[in-house]
Parts: C-alpha cells; sequence; structure tokens
C-alpha cells in the first residue's frame, strides 16, 4: 500500500504510527475531560448526569461508526481525484442518513422509545440521554468529515497533521469545559456540547491539510480502478455491515446492565472505567494502518514493530488496576469517589484480557484490509457481538451485584473471541486460495 518501492525500515514505520497514536490518545484525553467536567456536577445528581451521557453516547455509535469507516476506506482506496470523488459521494449518504438518525431521536417519540423503553432508563436519566442528542446529532457528519480527509493525510504519510488537529481540539475542548465550570454543570448536554465543539474543530484542520493533498494528486491514475460508488462499495459494505452489527452491542449492554441492582452505578463505573482503559489503549490502536500501508511489501517488519510496542498497553494498565495510580486516576482526573471509585477500579480489571489481545487483533485486521478481505471482518465482529452479548446477559443474571465489572469482562471476552475467529477465518481463506 505504499506509494512506491522506497525502501522501509523501523524507523519510518515508528515516523508513521507515533503521530497517529498521540493523536489517539490525545482523543481519549478529551473523553476525560467530558466526563471529569460532568463529574465535578453537583453531587446529588453526579451519577444520573455521567449515566445519561453514556446512554447517549452507546447510541451515537450507531450513527457515527459507519462514518469513521470512512477512514481506513479513504485511505486504502483513493489514489487520485477521481477515486476520492467516488469515495466522497458514498460519503455524502453516510453523512445525511446520521444526521437524519440523530435528528429522530432528539425530536421524536424515539428518543423515550429508545432510552426509556429499550434501554430501561428512569425518568430523569432518559431525560439526560435525550438532551445529549441535541448537539449529538450534527455529530457524526463532522466526525465523518473528519476521518474522509484523514485518510488521504494518512495515504500521503503526512500524519503528524492528525496530531496537530488533536491539539487545537483538545484545545478548544478545555477552554469550553472550564466556561462549563465556571458557569456551573447542570446537564449531560453539556458534555455533548464539549465533544461537538472539538470535533468541528478537528474536521476544520483536516480539511484545510486534506484540499492542499488533493491538488497535488492526479486527476486519473491509471493503477486505481476506484472510478465509482460501485467500486467503493465492495470494500465499504462489509465493514458498513460489520458496524450495524457491534454498534448495538454497546447500547444492549447498557439496557442490560439497567437491570442489575445499582444500574446507576453499574452503567457510570462502566462508562468512567472505559474512558480510563481507552486512555490506556489510546496509543496503540493505529496498529492496523501500520499493516495496511506495510504489510504487502514488508511483512516481517510490520511484525516486528507490533511485536515491539504490542505489550506496553497491558503493562500500562496493570499499573493502573494494582497500584495507587488508578485511584489517583479516577479521583483526581475523572473526579470519582467514594462508591464510584471502587466499581471503577473493579470495572478496569475487567478490561485487562481485552487490553492484551487488541495489539494483535488490530493487526491482523489491517493484513486483512489491504488484501480487501474485509468479508472476513464481518464475520469477526459479528462472532465478538454475540458473545458479548452472551455473556453480558449471563452474568447479569448471575452476578447482578458486580456492577461495572460485568460490561468489561463480557467485552473482553467478545474481542478474545473475534481474534480467535479471525485469525481462523484469515488462515482458511488463504489455504483455499493456495
Amino acid at each position: 500500500m505504499i506509494q512506491n518501492n522506497e525502501s522501509v525500515s523501523l524507523r519510518r514505520l515508528f515516523l508513521f504510527f507515533i503521530p497517529l497514536g498521540i493523536s489517539v490518545l490525545l482523543i481519549n484525553l478529551s473523553h476525560v475531560i467530558i466526563n471529569g467536567t460532568l463529574a465535578r456536577s453537583d453531587p446529588s445528581m453526579q451519577v444520573t448526569i455521567i449515566a445519561g451521557y453514556a446512554l447517549g453516547m452507546s447510541l451515537l455509535n450507531v450513527t457515527e461508526r459507519p462514518a469513521v469507516l470512512m477512514r481506513q476506506t479513504c485511505s486504502a482506496l483513493v489514489r487520485d481525484r477521481v477515486s476520492f470523488r467516488a469515495v466522497a459521494r458514498v460519503s455524502a449518504f453516510v453523512f445525511g442518513g446520521g444526521l437524519l438518525f440523530g435528528a429522530t431521536v432528539a425530536y421524536t417519540p424515539v428518543g423515550h422509545w429508545v432510552f426509556g423503553g429499550a434501554f430501561g432508563a428512569d425518568a430523569v436519566v432518559e431525560r439526560q440521554a435525550i438532551e445529549t442528542y441535541y448537539p449529538l446529532m450534527f455529530l457524526s457528519v463532522f466526525s465523518g468529515l473528519r476521518c474522509l480527509y484523514q485518510g488521504i493525510i494518512i495515504y500521503k504519510m503526512k500524519t503528524r497533521w492528525l496530531t496537530i488537529g488533536m491539539v487545537f481540539r483538545l484545545s478548544g475542548m478545555f477552554a469550553l469545559s472550564q466556561y462549563f465550570l465556571h458557569t456551573g454543570v447542570h446537564s449531560a448536554w453539556q458534555g455533548a456540547a464539549i465533544f461537538l465543539f472539538g470535533m468541528i474543530i478537528e474536521a476544520a484542520i483536516s480539511w484545510l491539510e486534506a484540499r492542499k493533498l488533493l491538488k497535488e494528486m492526479p486527476e486519473k491514475d491509471d493503477a486505481c480502478e476506484v472510478t465509482k460508488p460501485r467500486h467503493v462499495l465492495g470494500f465499504y459494505s462489509p465493514l458498513l455491515y460489520s458496524a450495524f452489527i457491534v454498534v448495538w452491542v454497546s447500547p444492549i449492554m447498557n439496557t442490560l446492565m439497567g437491570t442489575t441492582e445499582k444500574s446507576s452505578l453499574t452503567i457510570a463505573s462502566f462508562a468512567t472505567a472505559g474512558s480510563l482503559m481507552n486512555l490506556m489503549l489510546g496509543f496503540f490502536t493505529y496498529f492496523h494502518q501500520i499493516a495496511l500501508q506495510f504489510f504487502k511489501s514488508h511483512p516481517h517488519l510490520v511484525k516486528r514493530f507490533t511485536l515491539m510496542l504490542g505489550f506496553i498497553p497491558t503493562v500500562n494498565l496493570l499499573i493502573m488496576c494494582f497500584t495507587p495510580v488508578g485511584p489517583w486516576m479516577f479521583s483526581h482526573v475523572l473526579g470519582a469517589e467514594e462508591e464510584l471509585l471502587q466499581a471503577s477500579i473493579h470495572a478496569l480489571r475487567g478490561f485487562l484480557p481485552l487490553v492484551l489481545v487488541f495489539p494483535w487483533l488490530d493487526t491482523l485486521n489491517g493484513i486483512v484490509m489491504s488484501g480487501g478481505e474485509t468479508k472476513l471482518m464481518f464475520g469477526s465482529q459479528l462472532a465478538n457481538a454475540v458473545t458479548t452479548v452472551t455473556m453480558i446477559v449471563v452474568l447479569s443474571l448471575a452476578l447482578p451485584g458486580w456492577n461495572g465489572v460485568l460490561g468489561s469482562m463480557a467485552q473482553s471476552i467478545g474481542v478474545c473471541v473475534e481474534l480467535l475467529f479471525l485469525a481462523w477465518l484469515f488462515r482458511r481463506n488463504h489455504r483455499t486460495v493456495k
């Protein structure tokens, strides 16, 4: 997938990867800013506001995930301006669908049916969740535009611009969070507003840089076969089908966790632990781009690179789980106290298997995408979704007093199954080809 046959070294892989990793780390810091802001609301409303925001964000994945897939699609397929226009046409339908869905949740009875009915939230949490959608209905559009233009930036190896965009995004979010802390935090929609404001900033910066890179690309590259939207759909559709399955896992989990003994504490501790887990894992969530761009030409370097970095997230999470560093982070950074703090620590420990296997799963996903075999990912992610939902049902019934760790354990088991199933599908597919 690299642009020519020039020599590639580990140094180049690091120079390509580090800005990507930093940008994701900053993304997760942005979630820490939001959760930390909401956690500093009135103590009597803290759990309710965080739970409402968590429910709203879990449903947002339904509309945002298809838009986020435009990053991989663009970086894998766009090689000239003709192919970019084909990808952009597909993305326009994706963004429009996300906007329509968000507006339906925010301004029709569908919001009540989803949060109050399907999710089983009480009236107060339901109101908080619906209010998050007033700003969130626009987020999938700006998130998608950001990913579309970042696909070009990644292909052209200008990954430092992802870090630059995140620095500006983070600065804007921090400024708005300080404004809300000054005026008073009283609703989950304030967290969603912070998120949307940052996404608009990052999308604008990505567009400015990608526009320059597009002008440097040829109108038509003879080696590129992507000229029409139907050519894009062959790669994108399996990813989209996978997304429609996976994105419902989080809402279903929140619904089932809402049936436990302390439902609000279960949901809030799972969300709080998840934000810290993502912070530990964040720097290492772009292994798939390393494999996508370099595996075909330099597979030995990709394997070596993954072995060098793949165990670092697990070490980081172990430190958070079993030393005073974790409680300090939850208390001083995320604002969790007393019962929420203890439940969040327990939930964080349940994420250990997930963090251990994720780098290898992400690398294998990149290898699969580099060969255009995205149908395999549909099968593996379906296995993940079925396993995760089954486990949260079993665990919620068997251990209803375990709070947020139920969710983290179910997700970890699901990711382990996804890796095993994808490896089996990949090996079977390549034995058949040979």
